[in-house]
């Protein structure tokens, strides 16, 4: 088959393994269901050298890039390279966002 398809809405948790569900070879994405106000844990990519693109799917909140708040709001992509320090916090409404990776 030439294509899958995953309802993220059938898995349960805060991360979603979305590239996983698919069975995606070289593409990695998950999503994240922040509660209002939840913090990730701050963390870099400079073991596995992967770079990410965080993108907001619903609500809003910042990410925390070597301590600079960078707002997320839905059509707003920010690329954090891999040995760069990030963490994600949701707004008061919550924040619902996708990361995709990819090694460079």
């Amino acid at each position: 088959m030439g294509y899958r398809v995953l309802d993220a809405s059938t898995i349960e948790g805060r991360r979603k393994l979305v590239a996983s569900g698919l069975e995606a070879r070289s593409i990695r994405m998950n999503q994240f269901d922040n509660e209002p106000n939840q913090a990730g844990k701050e963390h870099d990519e400079s073991e596995s050298g992967q770079e990410e693109i965080y993108a907001a799917l619903r609500g809003s909140g910042v990410i925390v890039v070597e301590g600079e708040k960078i707002p997320l709001e839905p059509g707003r992509y920010v690329l954090v390279e891999p040995e760069t320090t990030r963490k994600v916090v949701a707004g008061p409404d919550g924040l619902s966002y996708l990361i995709v990776g990819a090694v460079t």
